[in-house]
Formats: structure tokens, C-alpha cells, sequence
């Protein structure tokens, strides 16, 4: 993807020209602050997250993506679906591949759930990868469920990575993607819960939501 194409700013390149490996992208989503939606729930664009510099998931994954793209490389997103019901969200990550192996970008507050280096054969290997510290700190029970088929936002052109509005339509998008089950049938009832030790470090957290910065 050309940079011109992309439609940012010479300011907005120079950020993203400057992002140009996966693990400078993952350096740049940790050093600016989780976005809580004190004011209002928000979808932002890579555009809006870095005039804002805060982000959560999504907005993270989609800046990760944009960057990735400028420099060459597909902008993919996945979608990993907590299990219904149990009061947990869903997370969003964008992947990349370094010598025939993925690896992925996360923008989280929390110290498990985060940036994956290329050494996984599959996507599918990559979700697994989460599924023991993806828990509820209330009482420990490991609830991720499924992960989704790759989405490439090559597919949408270019408008997602200026928009001014709330890009709710990719949400849309990322719910109606075919999502492959993780826990074997069956297997559900052999999952230990996360242990006294294991709930301290899932209460780590990177931001606090009193930090104005947020």
C-alpha cells in the first residue's frame, strides 16, 4: 500500500513510517494509555487513536493493521469470542508473519493477553496460545471460547483508516466471521480454574482507569 493512497496526513505517516516492524507497533500501543470510553463507547479509527493517543483492543488492532499495511504487509485482523453469558469481552488482535510463522499485535491493560512473537504454524496455534491465562478474576473459570477466521481490511479499501465517525460496521463484520471452537467437545469439564497465584497476576493491569491520561 502506497502511502499516498492511505490518505494521512505527512504528520500521521511519519508516526506510521516510523512503525515499521511489528514489535515497534507493539512498543507504541503500550507506551499510550488504555481507552476506557469514559465519555462515550468508541470505534476509532487508526486516524482518531493517534490524534487521541489512547486506545483500546480494536482501535489498537486497526492502527496495528494500518501500519502493517503501509509497509507492505496484509492488514489481518482476528477476532477471539469469550463464552456467553459470563460477563467477559471479546479481544482483537491483528497478525502478522515472519518466516512462515505468525505472530500477532495486542493492545490490552491486562499482563497475559499480549503481543505474540512469530513462531506459531497457525492462527489456530496462536489463539491456544491464550486459552490458559484468558480467565475471570471473580472465581478463575477460563472462558475462551473460539477464534475467527482472519479478516483482511484490504477488502474495505482505505476509508476505515481516516474515518471521523465510530467504525461500529466492522464490528458487524468481525461477529459475522466463521469462528472455530477451541475446547474439544466434551473436554469442557477437565478445565481446571485458575489457581490463587495465577488470579494475583491476572489482577495486573497496565493503566488504571483514575489515570487522566485514559
Amino acid at each position: 500500500m502506497s502511502a499516498d493512497s492511505l490518505g494521512l496526513s505527512p504528520q500521521e505517516l511519519r508516526v506510521l513510517c516510523a512503525l515499521d516492524t511489528p514489535i515497534k507497533i507493539q512498543d507504541f500501543l503500550d507506551a499510550i494509555p488504555m481507552n476506557f470510553e469514559k465519555g462515550k463507547d468508541t470505534h476509532q479509527s487508526p486516524r482518531r487513536v493517534l490524534k487521541e493517543r489512547r486506545a483500546h483492543c480494536i482501535e489498537g488492532a486497526l492502527l496495528a493493521a494500518a501500519a502493517l499495511w503501509l509497509h507492505g504487509e496484509p492488514p489481518l485482523l482476528m477476532d477471539l469470542k469469550a463464552r456467553e453469558g459470563r460477563g467477559d469481552d471479546d479481544h482483537v488482535v491483528a497478525l502478522y508473519k515472519r518466516g512462515g510463522h505468525w505472530g500477532l499485535i495486542s493492545k490490552t491493560n491486562h499482563a497475559t493477553i499480549r503481543f505474540r512473537d512469530p513462531v506459531y504454524r497457525t492462527p489456530r496455534e496462536l489463539a491456544l496460545s491464550y486459552f490458559h491465562e484468558w480467565f475471570m478474576n471473580a472465581n478463575g473459570e477460563k472462558t475462551l471460547e473460539s477464534y475467527s477466521r482472519l479478516l483482511d481490511l484490504s477488502r474495505f479499501g482505505t476509508a476505515w483508516v481516516t474515518a471521523q465517525e465510530d467504525l461500529w460496521w466492522l464490528d458487524e463484520k468481525l461477529d459475522a466471521l466463521t469462528h472455530y471452537p477451541l475446547v474439544p467437545k466434551g473436554n469442557r469439564r477437565f478445565i481446571r480454574r485458575a489457581d490463587p497465584m495465577e488470579l494475583k497476576a491476572g489482577r495486573l493491569i497496565e493503566w488504571k482507569e483514575s489515570d487522566p491520561r485514559t
